[in-house]
């Protein structure tokens, strides 16, 4: 079962993703700021990260210096931006710290967004 971070602040967003990637198949770990998801993901190594962009304290691209300056393999795992926030700046940084992908959350329905992943790990098999 491959095993998701997901780093999202928003609960109700987060709880619905976490429900629809279960019965996906997926094994869901949640974090609600970047900090949190850089201990989990040392401690867990999941399998991909799905990193919302505007968190409370450090952003997502905060998140992603930080895992890509690890000594550790969380320092090449694979990171799917996914965000309401649609900054051509904050897109070019968040491809230039390797994220695999920058979604629009407002322009996929959730099942759209749980097809992307299964796709994604697909290609990677």
């Amino acid at each position: 079962m491959k095993k998701i971070l997901l780093i999202e602040d928003e609960e109700l967003l987060a709880k619905m993703y976490q429900e629809k990637f279960e019965r996906a198949g997926f094994k869901i770990l949640l974090s609600r700021t970047a900090e949190e998801g850089i201990e989990v993901a040392k401690k867990e190594r999941p399998d991909l990260v799905i990193l919302d962009i505007i968190l409370p304290h450090n952003d997502g691209l905060h998140f992603l210096r930080k895992i890509r300056q690890e000594k550790s393999e969380i320092k090449d795992i694979p990171v799917i931006a996914f965000s309401n926030y649609d900054n051509p700046e904050t897109r070019g940084e968040a491809h230039t710290l390797g994220v695999n992908e920058y979604i629009i959350k407002a322009n996929h329905d959730p099942e759209e967004i749980v097809s992307k992943i299964r796709q994604y790990f697909s290609n990677q098999e």
